[in-house]
């Protein structure tokens, strides 16, 4: 059921940069990606997103959010949020393989596939790359 949309997934950088005080320039871009994908309903990210968001926004960024704060953005973004499965897990393995990315990454590919998205907004992985048919932007420049 892989079929294509407007869909976009949103990496964990992304969320990081939208609340992080310290990210200048990229909070800013990352702000209002987010407010368009929030009107547009368009949206979408994993489990994985969310928890590598709440650590490193409470642990690991020079003004840590409280633990309060990260918790509600975190429950705010819930509903964008798509169930990631053993079936995931076996594709992210494939995938892993095929596009020599690491696992993690592969996983955030496996899940945008699930969703249906046809972008992946990311810092960590190559722009311009296709990957299992998902293009990977970088939102925040070259």
């Amino acid at each position: 059921m892989n079929y294509m949309s407007d869909r976009t997934f949103v990496d964990t950088n992304v969320l990081i940069y939208a609340h992080d005080s310290d990210a200048k320039s990229k909070r800013e871009v990352a702000r209002h990606i987010l407010a368009e994908l929030w009107s547009s309903r368009t949206g979408v990210l994993s489990m994985q997103v969310l928890q590598e968001f709440y650590v490193n926004v409470t642990r690991k960024i020079a003004v840590p959010l409280p633990k309060s704060a990260a918790r509600e953005i975190a429950s705010s973004y819930a509903i964008w949020c798509i169930e990631i499965t053993p079936a995931e897990i076996l594709s992210a393995f494939q995938i892993e393989d095929q596009s020599r990315i690491g696992f993690w990454d592969a996983l955030i590919v496996a899940s945008a596939i699930k969703c249906g998205a046809s972008r992946i907004l990311s810092e960590d992985l190559n722009p311009g790359q296709m990957i299992a048919g998902v293009r990977i932007e970088n939102p925040f420049g070259t």
